[in-house]
């Protein structure tokens, strides 16, 4: 049963992103010759929303997850919200980048695409660090066990992000 709830739950969580992000394509590459495709018009605003609306998400998918007492319960949200507040400066990177990316895409610079790769990597680095950082915390308040569940848990619902991002995102046109 715990399954099926995650499964549903990982699924719940790709279909919202995926319907929020489609407003947020990066540019694709034109089939006609010499013509630029614009990206959508994308605010900040509207980024802000969308990574509050994650957040949430991300919460509630690890609330219907974790077998928590009230007891532990009491002691382990305070610090899950503490790390979501920490991951929020790389997170901001991220997304940095990726509009970054997407104004310079027509027009990238081999110099430009080596940046892309290294702060790429660097904010990867960043948020799988500060994972490590807090699981001695959630050791001192939950099970090494529960620890793990909520380590597996945080970097799965990472992934589904990332990969529905990537898959928005086109690749670099190394063919100039």
């Amino acid at each position: 049963m715990k399954r099926v709830v995650t499964a549903f739950s990982f699924a719940a969580a790709t279909l919202l992103l995926s319907s929020v992000l489609t407003f947020a394509q990066a540019p694709q590459p034109s089939s006609q010759s010499g013509a630029n495709t614009q990206p959508d018009s994308i605010n900040d605003k509207d980024i802000e929303m969308l990574r509050a609306n994650l957040r949430e998400n991300r919460k509630e998918l690890m609330a219907q997850n974790m077998t928590l007492t009230a007891d532990e319960a009491t002691k382990f949200w305070p610090i899950f919200d503490q790390y979501r507040k920490e991951a929020i400066k790389p997170n901001d990177e991220r997304w940095a980048l990726i509009k970054e990316y997407a104004a310079n895409y027509d027009t990238m610079t081999e110099a430009q695409a080596q940046d892309y790769m290294k702060r790429s990597t660097a904010v990867d680095q960043e948020l799988h660090a500060l994972r490590l950082k807090y699981v001695p915390a959630f050791e001192k308040v939950i099970s090494p066990k529960k620890t793990a569940l909520w380590f597996q848990i945080d970097r799965h619902i990472d992934l589904m992000i990332n990969l529905q991002l990537s898959s928005l995102i086109p690749l670099v046109n190394a063919s100039e």
